[in-house]
């Protein structure tokens, strides 16, 4: 089954429906749905509309915790001469820069460019609270691809990610697809990032050094993980800036990520000044 965040015209609400081809299934309003998503997966008789009449954004509950793995793949940590880390590196997103597939992205003033990382984000259905790993896999609702674009400039600026993490709409993701549908993620899905349709980054999550399970339940011996709450578990090698020279997003360029089981994610790049007049139209 797959999920995504929709807005009927004229109004603020963010409902979570169902996509079935060209057509759309309205389940609940998000904080609802988040409240019992397994609950709501079930519904059957919900309002049945176009895709062409809504409008798709992230399908997660302003409340959400986004949190993003740094280094989480093998080959990933070795192209930018980082050691394997003993445990996982974790920074956060606010959800305010996170998109969805189609919305254009601006490359923030200052910087040369924005860098492309995709990647798959899980998303949890029940609260996890100092769980085992197995137990805390059993909480992903399911997964999406992911891009956690990134401002190079600003995340070197400090030794804290956070600045050049949060470039608004540089966090697009696609629709959930659930689970079961999925399956785990060490058996393996190809991860690939298209930049004007050459590949540059082809991974799996096989090379990932932690899994979803053991992020998670690292991430609940501190804090509660809720529904609603997302996972961006880490990119493969093949990121722009360790290039030689470096290769960046830049004004015109489109970015692709294609995950099995999830689909492609396509971002278009425009101009500061051409993202805010987007963002004024769109408004």
């Amino acid at each position: 089954m797959k999920l995504a965040g929709v807005r009927l015209p004229g109004q603020d609400t963010v409902h979570v429906a169902r996509l079935d081809g060209d057509e759309v299934m309205l389940l609940a309003e998000a904080a609802t749905f988040w409240a019992d998503p397994r609950g709501w997966l079930t519904k059957t008789d919900g309002r049945v509309i176009s895709s062409n009449y809504v409008e798709f954004v992230p399908p997660v509950p302003p409340s959400a915790r986004v949190i993003c793995v740094g280094l989480n793949y093998r080959a990933h940590a070795a192209e930018g001469s980082f050691e394997v880390p003993e445990h996982p590196t974790l920074f956060g997103r606010w959800t305010a820069s996170l998109s969805v597939g189609g919305v254009p992205v601006a490359v923030p003033s200052g910087e040369p460019g924005l860098d492309w990382e995709g990647e798959v984000a899980a998303y949890v259905a029940e609260p996890i609270r100092d769980a085992d790993p197995d137990t805390a896999l059993a909480s992903v609702l399911g997964y999406s691809t992911f891009n956690d674009l990134t401002a190079r400039r600003a995340q070197k600026l400090s030794t804290q990610w956070t600045l050049g993490k949060n470039a608004d709409r540089s966090g697009p993701m696609g629709p959930i697809v659930t689970a079961d549908e999925v399956g785990d993620l060490r058996d393996g899905l190809r991860v690939r990032t298209r930049v004007n349709g050459t590949v540059v980054q082809d991974g799996d999550t096989r090379d990932m050094i932690f899994s979803v399970g053991e992020v998670l339940s690292l991430i609940s011996r501190t804090l509660t993980l809720n529904p609603g709450d997302v996972i961006a578990t880490g990119t493969p090698d093949g990121v722009g800036y360790v290039r030689t020279p470096p290769w960046l997003l830049v004004p015109g360029d489109v970015v692709e990520v294609e995950i099995d089981h999830l689909g492609t994610l396509r971002t278009p790049v425009t101009g500061s000044a051409d993202g805010l007049a987007q963002e004024k139209r769109d408004a």
